[in-house]
């Protein structure tokens, strides 16, 4: 029993998210080295295993408090299917745990050892997953398990992606079983954030690196965290992300909610937090438990989410969705964007496109509550194309129904760890009240790349929310302003500072600003009248000729005095429709919502053409 020894060692202490991070980097590597090459193969690979350890963690703990209140307990999942039988290392020594009948943790495990080589791998793939999978849909039928409990159909579903393990030996396999215990004992806290969560968020990141099919799936979290941190969700609201990838925007809207409540929230608050307030769709077959499983790490333990194409509302399942409201009091959401859908999709929609993101937008002013607020990343595409009509009246309908009050230019880069090179900006709009002024903030000017993301610190946020003073935000950020002499002494317009200003004089700065979109309506309107007047009289002459052109067909006029009233006709009817083509190019440019910084500061050569070919030699430009 030589190879079992290492079971028996002392778990090392792992006493910061730094180290923790150090420490499952270490479980990648042994994946890497068994198989699992890519971050699409261990990040998948590592999330079940997680999962099903933290879902032990927690079954153990509710079995104690149930048997505290001398209550009967059901757990989720029986012997030999717990981590803590087939996965937990085994011990003898004295003080080793044990299950609730008695048995010391790791005893299936111990015996598959002992029977020799392939039996571990045998279980998990002809007996675990068979059995985690039956938990949800009856096997036999293919139909759902009525008897289910909302945990198992968790767990069924966060499994369905599993087939067979992918690790390819088993010793490698028990060396990361045995890591994966010791992570989870010292850091699962029901009640708090999983420091294991911001781990977890990092192996996402590896999934959206470039060139990676993963990529899609990932928001840079600091853009999420100002983004939630502009909406201020609150206790009671409903929280939803139509396509919510991995659920990063869901898990840390949770975790932003949780620390308003701090320790005086109540086991109801608890409850309703976890339960009844976060809800989001995902299409993807790869990434749908994946998001489950975050959400669980991060402490949402019953997650309400629904799986299949939102677009199309085929369901691949629904069956954790069936709490949801047909509306939401908070939308938080990344949709795709270069995508291309399908007249399935499409003929959902008032304004038919294949482009992704338009029929995103569309959607989710449909599923917005009445004030309800919603923040979005979109392309810079989006925002000021007007040549296609599903853009523009997409765009107006949004500015119609909602006031659109904030829209901030991310910097270039931004997504570039996600393979995207997209320049992309954040809208922020509350349904019920037309837009009347947008307040513009410009952050393009900060320059981001994979070694220099954009982070939260930029926007002006500290992690709880609160505005940074100007000695904690970054340097680059500050330097050009603080070389302008006439800014001495004068507070850095950073986007936290300003947007709390944002509608009055005061919300106006080298980097803000805001557009009067009434106003900007009102002069299209009056610049469109008059062509639009001169379109329908000449229309009504029109009317008049071909009435004309009747009566000297009865006539039987000559085909020369035909012709010649035809052509005029035909040229009336061309002027108009060019009239009218203009008034409608001024009003489709009205929905050009492209942030255009009228005080951007630009560095400009004076130097004449003289001065510069008469430079001394070695000089720069």
């Amino acid at each position: 029993m030589a190879r079992n020894k290492t079971t028996e060692k002392q778990p090392k202490a792992i006493a910061s998210t730094q180290s923790l991070s150090s420490f499952v980097k270490g479980i990648c590597d042994v994946m890497r080295r068994s198989n699992c090459a890519s971050a699409l193969q261990y990040v998948p690979e590592l999330t079940w295993i997680l999962f099903l350890r933290i879902l032990d963690a927690q079954e153990a703990k509710e079995r104690e408090e149930a048997e505290a209140l001398g209550k009967k307990f059901t757990p989720a999942l029986r012997s030999p299917y717990r981590w803590q039988d087939w996965a937990a290392p085994h011990s003898e020594k004295t003080g080793h745990p044990k299950t609730a009948e008695g048995w010391l943790f790791g005893w299936k495990r111990q015996e598959l050892f002992a029977a020799g080589d392939g039996k571990l791998f045998e279980f998990i793939n002809k007996e675990l997953l068979p059995h985690l999978h039956s938990l949800d849909i009856d096997i036999r039928t293919g139909l759902p398990n009525p008897a289910a409990s909302r945990k198992q159909r968790i767990m069924g579903r966060t499994m369905t992606a599993v087939e067979k393990v992918r690790v390819d030996s088993e010793a490698n396999l028990r060396d990361i079983l045995d890591k994966v215990h010791q992570i989870n004992i010292d850091h699962v806290d029901d009640q708090h954030f999983f420091t294991l969560s911001q781990v977890y968020e990092d192996l996402l990141l590896k999934m959206g690196e470039k060139n990676s099919d993963g990529g899609q799936f990932f928001t840079p979290r600091e853009v999420i965290r100002a983004m939630v941190h502009t909406v201020n969700p609150q206790l009671g609201q409903t929280v939803y992300d139509p396509c919510c990838g991995t659920g990063g925007f869901l898990a840390i809207a949770y975790e932003h909610i949780a620390r308003q409540l701090g320790k005086s929230a109540t086991s109801t608050d608890i409850d309703t937090l976890k339960h009844d307030t976060f809800f989001g769709r995902e299409k993807e077959n790869l990434v749908f438990p994946i998001a489950l499983a975050n959400l669980v790490l991060h402490g949402i333990d019953q997650p309400n989410l629904w799986h299949g194409n939102s677009l199309t509302r085929r369901a691949t399942y629904a069956a954790l969705f069936d709490q949801a409201p047909k509306t939401f009091d908070v939308i938080l959401t990344n949709p795709p964007f270069g995508g291309k859908e399908g007249k399935d999709a499409q003929k959902n929609f008032a304004y038919e496109t294949s482009a992704t993101q338009v029929l995103f937008v569309q959607d989710i002013l449909g599923e917005l509550a009445a004030k309800g607020t919603c923040a979005i990343v979109l392309d810079e595409g989006l925002l000021f194309r007007t040549n296609e009509s599903s853009f523009v009246e997409t765009k107006r309908k949004l500015v119609d129904e909602c006031d659109l009050w904030a829209i901030v230019s991310l910097p270039g880069g931004v997504f570039s760890t996600a393979g995207a090179g997209v320049k992309t900006n954040l809208l922020f709009f509350t349904k019920g009240k037309k837009t009347e002024k947008t307040w513009y903030y410009d952050l393009s000017y900060v320059k981001v790349g994979k070694k220099t993301p954009l982070t939260l610190a930029h926007f002006g946020f500290a992690p709880d929310g609160s505005v940074l003073s100007d000695v904690q935000l970054p340097a680059i950020l500050t330097a050009d302003w603080l070389a302008d002499e006439s800014n001495a002494g004068k507070p850095f317009p950073s986007y936290a500072r300003m947007l709390a200003q944002r509608g009055k004089p005061e919300g106006a700065s080298r980097y803000s600003w805001t557009e009067d979109f009434a106003a900007r309506r009102a002069k299209a309107r009056a610049e469109m009248q008059p062509l639009l007047d001169d379109a329908a009289q000449i229309k009504a002459t029109v009317v008049d000729l071909k009435e004309q052109l009747k009566r000297l067909k009865k006539g039987k006029a000559s085909d020369v005095e035909l012709l010649a009233l035809t052509t005029e006709i035909q040229e009336k009817e061309k002027a108009a429709r060019d009239l009218e083509t203009k008034a409608a190019d001024i009003d489709a440019a009205v929905f050009d919502l492209k942030a255009v910084n009228p005080t951007a500061v630009v560095d400009v050569d004076v130097r004449t053409s003289q001065q510069i070919s008469n430079r001394p030699a070695n000089t720069p430009f």
